[in-house]
């Protein structure tokens, strides 16, 4: 179908392409967390908190027209940890605090993408840091060849489509 077959009226949503997350390394980053979560149960971090902590680690901030998402939550422990504990969303507390009308203090938090919006390259980022927190904990891990290796071929699969 060709565009001046469209009728006068049509309306068009234009997008940058991105080359999405493979499988590879969503599957890899997510067997990572869950054995990083088995080691460090006992401290009291569970899959959730893992990734969320990697997302905030990377920063990468889910915008509209340009411009962050704010969230206020109470200015508590208990707030802190259900953000940091979400599934559905990914939160990351800044330094900005505010009075509310009844004097409870409020945090604003950002919104950050989940790592279902990334990118090849992101997603390599992300699974950068969860191989450096895998390895501090003692969960072995690809080697940094052989990460690269995975890259390699799927950069080339990339190349194909």
């Amino acid at each position: 179908m060709f565009l001046m077959d469209q009728p006068p009226d049509a309306e068009w949503d234009l997008q940058e392409h991105k080359n999405k997350r493979s499988r590879n390394q969503n599957s890899y980053y997510w067997e990572l967390a869950g054995k990083v979560a088995e080691k460090t149960v006992k401290f009291g971090a569970n899959i959730n908190e893992i990734h969320n902590q990697n997302l905030r680690a990377l920063g990468l901030r889910e915008c509209i027209d340009g411009q962050p998402i704010p969230v206020y939550l109470p200015d508590t422990e208990e707030a802190e940890k259900t953000a940091l504990n979400a599934e559905k969303y990914h939160l990351k507390p800044t330094s900005q605090t505010k009075e509310g009308k009844d004097g409870k203090m409020f945090r604003c938090y950002v919104m950050l993408r989940g790592s279902h919006t990334f990118n090849t390259s992101e997603m390599s980022a992300l699974v950068d840091l969860m191989v450096q927190e895998a390895a501090s904990v003692g969960v072995q891990t690809l080697t940094p060849t052989e990460l690269a290796k995975i890259r390699q071929l799927e950069e080339q699969a990339e190349q194909k489509r």
